[in-house]
């Protein structure tokens, strides 16, 4: 097959900013507003304050707001709009140092401890343990008497009872990390242990950092307002925390006192919450997602796709059936995803059917869009792709609408993935994870449910299907998972069967044994089976027709003898000359075969 050349320069590649997927979450841009006018409050509060926070007029005493005192007064005679802007000051101030005291204890000795392990993991998990079961309040109140009440020094101990958060969350994701095997090509390239921490440890810890900062500064907040409301602190800094104790000795009477610094109080930490959560929606997933905008976009482009240098614009493909007898038909399918240069399309314009009873493989290299067809049909496009069809049809029905056909999923349709250990879940055994689907998607009870899961077990080859059903993943081998995961597709009893290249993990022998293993599954069911593959012998094994793709389009299709026997574009014949290692083809190999054998022949009649 003729290679492309490689391109001389490559095009560099564009991070995508976290801060501009944040601004386009809506409760996390409200909730930074939020936050920054508290903050700006703080800062500008000398010239925003209308009085001197510490201002005794008695005629303001329990005063109603107004009279140029927004908020009132509180029952020293202060003025509380003032004092609350001075306020945001010392909470600011308490939950910056709270944060950074967690910070510099927590995330590194979280590092160091994930990364050596051992004896170092077991003291730093010990000291972390320690702290948390220390009652902290209490600990707090002996440090401010201890300390005459030092605001700053009260703080730090609050950020040493806070760094455990750190700490677990470093640790955990430093365990996970250091089993990597770029660490260890690190390690071979003659990288030092302080390099790896600093330059693949850190890097890799710094996004829930964030998250953790952002969610333990409102603690933060909250229980340093908490210390002010008992008293703790001096009388003559303004703090939430002291109005509220205020407003609380004077609720029955005043009860605006206690109303303006709790509103303050609850609108800054459930502000800071929610930028913890976006911020962990979005480190968690580092793909843009589109918008409604976005998607509309890509409709339209697909809706009239430009030609291609070949002038290739309209459907590809062809269909061999009525819509109306057709386990699966597709007409005119596009998909494409957004990019910065435009709308990138990855399948343009391909139709294509199969028959109840009937296999029909799909094959083509990688990039030629042939997964990306059936995942539209599935609804399991990545978030950012967009699909358009003129139709498609899943038993003689139209379902156009991913909600319809997501309908027919477990029931009319049948999934087989690529990967088999990756798409069982470890987390439960197998027996669950077969029988789970069945109570849920088909209504039977608990022991039917088994009994069938047990069934299709048997049916698949499994010789031993008590054990396997109580196994978790980890405990059966690929070739055995591969199985369970085909067991779960037909256990609904499907009329289209999807498998997504069934045999890439596996090894030859078990590969030809899940193939007929599919190919009876089909024949005995009567189901459609659509198989994507990259691979021609497997389309020789097991397929009726094959449809060849390239670049996003169909460029061949037919019955499987007439397609091997006379492949009619170029780019068929070089599939399958390639799909046999340092041969020319089938052809070839045959030929080879033959001459082989002819001299073993002449050889033993030399002998004799």
């Amino acid at each position: 097959m003729t290679a492309a050349p490689f391109p001389a320069t490559l095009a560099p590649v564009k991070r995508i900013s976290l801060l501009r997927r944040y601004f386009r979450r809506p409760v996390g841009v409200v909730a930074l507003v939020v936050f920054a006018v508290v903050v700006l409050a703080a800062v500008f509060a000398p010239w925003l304050a209308p009085y001197d926070p510490n201002h005794v007029d008695f005629a303001l005493t329990h005063a109603e707001p107004g009279n140029g005192h927004l908020l009132g007064g509180d029952s020293a005679g202060r003025d509380i709009f003032s004092r609350l802007l001075y306020g945001a000051r010392t909470t600011l101030y308490g939950g910056v140092i709270t944060c950074v005291t967690g910070v510099v204890l927590g995330v590194p000795t979280g590092v160091v401890a994930g990364y050596f392990g051992g004896a170092t993991d077991r003291v730093c998990s010990w000291i972390s343990d320690a702290l948390q079961s220390v009652p902290g309040m209490i600990v707090l109140l002996v440090v401010a008497a201890g300390t005459g009440q030092d605001f700053t020094v009260l703080m730090i101990a609050l950020g040493v009872f806070l760094s455990p958060g750190y700490y677990r969350i470093t640790r955990a994701r430093a365990l996970t990390v250091r089993r990597e095997p770029y660490i260890d090509a690190a390690r071979v390239a003659g990288v030092g242990t302080v390099r790896i921490l600093r330059t693949h440890l850190l890097r890799a810890v710094y996004a829930p950092i964030i998250v953790q900062t952002a969610l333990t500064a409102g603690l933060a907040i909250g229980m340093q307002a908490g210390l002010q409301f008992l008293g703790i602190g001096s009388a003559s800094t303004p703090s939430w925390g002291q109005t509220m104790n205020d407003g609380f000795l004077n609720m029955l009477t005043y009860p605006l006192i206690l109303l303006w610094p709790s509103i303050a109080l609850g609108v800054t930490i459930a502000a800071l919450a929610f930028i913890g959560s976006t911020l962990a929606d979005l480190v968690s997933v580092r793909a843009e997602q589109p918008t409604r905008r976005g998607r509309a976009r890509v409709r339209e482009a697909l809706a009239a796709p430009a030609p291609d240098a070949l002038g290739n614009g309209g459907a590809s493909g062809a269909h061999e059936h009525a819509a109306a007898d057709c386990a699966l038909r597709i007409e005119n399918l596009r998909v494409g995803y957004a990019t910065d240069k435009g709308v990138k399309e990855v399948v343009r314009g391909v139709s294509l059917d199969a028959a109840p009873g009937e296999v029909l493989g799909i094959v083509g290299e990688s990039g030629s869009g042939k997964t990306q067809t059936v995942f539209s049909v599935l609804d399991l496009l990545p978030s950012g792709g967009t699909a358009v069809a003129d139709g498609i049809w899943v038993g003689g029905r139209e379902v156009g609408k991913a909600a319809e056909r997501a309908k027919l999923l477990g029931r009319e349709i049948g999934y087989v993935p690529q990967e088999p250990m990756t798409n069982l879940d470890p987390c439960y055994p197998i027996g669950h994870q077969l029988v789970e689907p069945l109570r849920r998607v088909h209504g039977l009870d608990k022991a039917a449910a088994k009994k069938r899961a047990r069934e299709v077990l048997v049916r698949v080859g499994l010789t031993d299907p008590d054990r396997v059903m109580a196994s978790y993943p980890h405990q059966i081998s690929g070739g055995m998972a591969q199985r369970v995961l085909i067991a779960g597709a037909v256990a609904g009893r499907p009329s289209l069967l999807v498998a997504d290249e069934p045999t890439t993990a596996l090894d030859v022998t078990v590969q030809a044994e899940v193939l007929e293993l599919l190919r009876e599954l089909q024949a005995e069911y009567g189901m459609a089976l659509v198989i994507v593959t990259h691979n021609f012998g497997v389309v020789a094994d097991i397929c009726d027709r094959v449809v060849v793709m390239k670049d996003g389009r169909i460029v061949e299709t037919g019955p499987v003898d007439q397609i091997f026997r006379a492949p009619e574009d170029p780019y068929t014949a070089e599939l399958i000359s390639a799909s046999l290692d340092d041969t020319e083809g089938r052809d070839a190999l045959d030929q080879a075969w033959e001459r082989r054998g002819l001299a073993h022949a002449a050889g033993e009649e030399t002998g004799r």
